[in-house]
């Protein structure tokens, strides 16, 4: 038998293991952080600018490149975009006349690890 000690398991710490909900309740602060990130993601044209803003080549996207799928005016693209930038959900700079947009990472990992379901229980449900 070897007396070294046993090697750590990876991935199998209880702070990671479960979704953040299911661990504790949420506090107020991040509910409301979490909350302004939904919100903004509930308007059918809001997420859609973003998937196309995500899935665009090079992960940014010019604004000029977001005003044509959409059968509204430019000023409400735009409106769109500054309520997904103040909820942290993309970045932007302005680069000449256009401006340029990114999905910021941090956010949707966030967002996907609050809603992670829990992992399956031994129980049996009867």
């Amino acid at each position: 038998m070897s007396k070294q000690a046993g090697l750590p398991v990876l991935g199998h710490d209880e702070t990671v293991c479960c979704a953040p909900m299911v661990r504790e309740p949420l506090g107020e602060e991040a509910a409301l952080e979490t909350s302004r990130m939904f919100k903004a993601l509930s308007d059918p044209i809001r997420l859609r600018l973003l998937s196309l803003i995500a899935s665009h080549a090079g992960g940014e996207a010019c604004v000029c490149d977001l005003i044509g799928p959409f059968d509204v005016s430019q000023p409400t693209i735009s409106h769109h975009l500054k309520v997904l930038r103040e909820a942290g959900l993309v970045g932007s700079e302005r680069r000449g006349t256009w401006v340029y947009y990114w999905v910021l990472p941090e956010a949707l990992a966030k967002l996907s690890a609050l809603l992670q379901p829990p992992a399956v229980s031994a129980k049996v449900s009867a």
